[in-house]
């Protein structure tokens, strides 16, 4: 297990490293990043300045060096809007999101793990269809349209709820039932898939056979055997849970790190953009890690794989 383990944070690291190069790159493939920071009428003096100050004068191959070594020290640069460390702007805006993500996840398992179940277990029929097609309408369905659109329900028409930015228990909703419903239909399809093959399994007929109530057979057997492919892929769906923050926080006017992220783009805060990203990541990273870790433990054969 210790060597399994090894051999995932080693690839961790070394997915880490390649995206940080990535990063460094992709801020130089569209030409100078300076000149993406600059309004029209600055004078050469400013460019120069500019380009002293985030060492960009120096050859590619000293500024990725200098990145990396940044990075290594937990030093990505200062934010040009701000004027404070990127990284330490990262972490105030954190716990924001972090807030906002338990409660998307929440109404993710809630909404998808039922459905999928249903649908799996009365398929071909108007439930199961009925299923798809909300799963194809969460595909396929803007989060902005889905935050507008239920700002515009509940918040213009019903005035139940509020529209935007943080506060009590009831700001939450809205933006956790935006950022949720990203997830939920990718998640109800596998749902669906994997109670599928459980419930054509040889041990859920030997259950059948013993006498126990389908009620015993669906919720205990195969939904308990039809979660462990879904544990393997739920590090996908907190990645899309972070890009989906995004949009979601921007519409609802939320200080997270989707809102900063936004923020580095409008604003064209280079040092604060790459930030964001690096760090975005290292946390996708490590989650993806503990639940290989998880998922481990759960079926063993993965640790010999």
């Amino acid at each position: 297990m210790q060597r399994y383990i090894l051999h995932r944070f080693l690839q961790g690291v070394v997915l880490l490293f390649c995206v940080a190069i990535i990063v460094f790159a992709l801020g130089r493939l569209t030409g100078n990043p300076v000149d993406l920071m600059l309004p029209e009428d600055a004078t050469p003096e400013d460019r120069e300045h500019l380009l002293r100050a985030l060492g960009l004068d120096r050859p590619y191959y000293e500024q990725l060096y200098l990145f990396l070594a940044g990075a290594v020290r937990g030093d990505l640069g200062l934010s040009i809007r701000y004027r404070q460390p990127a990284v330490d702007l990262f972490f105030e805006r954190l716990p924001n999101t972090l807030k906002l993500v338990p409660m998307a996840v929440g109404i993710a398992v809630l909404m998808s793990i039922p459905l999928g179940v249903l649908s799996a277990v009365y398929r071909g029929s108007i439930i199961d269809r009925l299923a798809g097609i909300l799963a194809v309408l969460g595909i396929a369905t803007p989060n902005f349209w889905l935050g507008i659109g239920l700002i515009y329900i509940f918040s213009v028409q019903l005035g139940l709820l509020p529209s935007a930015r943080m506060g009590g228990p009831e700001h939450y909703i809205l933006p956790a039932a935006t950022l949720g419903t990203f997830a939920v239909a990718g998640m109800m399809r596998l749902v669906r898939s994997s109670m599928l093959d459980v419930m054509d399994s040889e041990f859920v007929k030997l259950a059948r056979i013993k006498g126990l109530s389908e009620l015993v057979v669906i919720w205990k057997h195969c939904l308990r055997n039809a979660m462990i492919p879904l544990l393997s892929l739920f590090g996908v769906f907190v990645a899309l849970l972070v890009t989906g923050a995004i949009v979601t926080e921007t519409v609802f006017a939320w200080p997270g790190i989707g809102r900063l992220t936004y923020e580095a783009v409008i604003f064209r805060d280079y040092p604060l953009l790459q930030a964001v990203i690096l760090l975005d990541a290292v946390i996708v990273l490590a989650v993806n890690l503990v639940i290989d870790i998880l998922y481990a433990y759960v079926d063993p054969r993965i640790r010999y794989a």
